[in-house]
């Protein structure tokens, strides 16, 4: 059922953040038609993942030439009948099919037009193409991913490159969520004024605004060299150390009665060093203490040392071993839907939960049926 039930959506196919939005929609009870060309026709989307293609999951799947004068009738029908349209291509292109904005408002004017671009709708970059890294790159947010690596010579850039995050950063938390997130508040204003609009969602914006913390803390302490920083590994408190066995557990440490059980199991309560939690200047030398310590012994002995505490420590999984985490398989964190292990919908809701019904393309419902449930014959 979902919290969204009765909400249409019409989704453009596409790659990247638009289908993610969809999905996070649909996941939510969303009654979602993804509009892909037909097979075989130059444009039509493939991407070979079949129902492991996640970000398609939960929608039905209309294959239209958006070209044709059928297509554009057909689509035109499914505009009047919908509250809001998703789509990702670059600026102008829905324009030059006759589908852009202005025309769909004179069709449904209360249709909330979600458009999904790297560089958003306007400005000098709007044409350009581009992805994920592209754009954090642009608007500040690489440079303060990974370790820090002293400048060779004062004045220059440091020596350690940023760390690449798997399109995580940009596409889906900065353009995907952002988008869901404006689709809802245009769809409430819709329903207040009756009178839809336009929801220009670019990743460049919604990633900078993932850093309001960071030029907070920039505006009124200070915020320095990448890896140096409270909340990017400088602190000796809060950042990943690397065990005797190769791999690494994590340390959160902020407040001070958390800092004060951190230091207790690691046998650092006497030392005086560690009495000046917030004393920037002896960061560095503490990280190379603690990181002793944690070289000294595996993974598992520290996660076990720190198990049920509230120091705020524990061990990096990777994918399997989160998979096998008690608390994670407690909450079905992760599921796995006609043999394809996946993220759960979320958030999560006590009275509509969300659901998944199905993997992409795999709806068992007819174009026509489709059709018919959307009152369009």
């Amino acid at each position: 059922m979902g919290p969204l039930e009765g909400i249409k959506i019409i989704e453009f196919a596409g790659l990247g953040p638009a289908p993610f939005c969809a999905m996070m929609l649909a996941d939510m009870g969303a009654d979602v038609i993804r509009i892909e060309r037909p097979k075989g026709q130059v444009g039509s989307l493939d991407v070979g993942l079949g129902k492991h293609d996640i970000l398609a999951r939960n929608r039905r799947v209309l294959h239209v030439d958006i070209k044709s004068a059928d297509g554009q009738k057909l689509l035109k029908s499914l505009i009047e009948k919908a509250d809001g349209l998703i789509e990702g291509f670059r600026p102008g292109v829905m324009e030059k099919l006759g589908l852009g904005p202005d025309d769909c408002a004179k069709i449904n004017k209360k249709l909330v037009f979600g458009r999904m671009t790297g560089w958003g709708q306007t400005g000098e970059l709007s044409q350009q193409a581009g992805h994920d890294i592209n754009y954090i790159a642009a608007n500040g947010i690489l440079d303060m991913i990974g370790n820090a690596g002293g400048a060779t010579t004062a004045g220059e850039p440091p020596a350690v490159p940023p760390a690449v995050p798997p399109t995580l950063v940009g596409d889906m938390g900065g353009g995907a969520m952002f988008l869901a997130f404006g689709m809802l508040a245009g769809i409430l204003s819709a329903a207040r004024t009756g009178e839809g609009q336009v929801v220009d969602a670019a990743i460049i914006d919604g990633s900078a605004l993932l850093s309001s913390v960071v030029w907070g803390i920039a505006g009124k302490y200070h915020w320095g060299e990448r890896g140096t920083n409270l909340l990017d590994g400088g602190a000796h408190f809060y950042g990943v150390y690397e065990c005797s066995d190769g791999k690494y557990i994590s340390v959160g440490a902020l407040e001070p009665k958390f800092y004060s059980l951190f230091l207790d199991k690691l046998g650092l309560a006497d030392d005086a060093d560690f009495s000046q939690q917030m004393n920037m200047q002896a960061w560095a030398g503490l990280k190379e203490k603690v990181a002793d310590i944690f070289r000294s012994k595996p993974r598992d002995h520290w996660a076990e040392l720190f198990k049920g505490s509230d120091a705020c420590v524990f061990p990096v999984l990777n994918r399997d071993e989160a998979l096998a985490n008690p608390h994670l398989a407690t909450r079905s964190v992760f599921v796995e839907v006609d043999g394809v292990t996946q993220p759960a919908p979320a958030p999560r809701f006590d009275k509509t939960p969300a659901e998944i019904k199905h993997m992409a393309g795999d709806d068992g419902v007819s174009e026509a049926d489709i059709l018919k449930s959307w009152g369009v014959e």
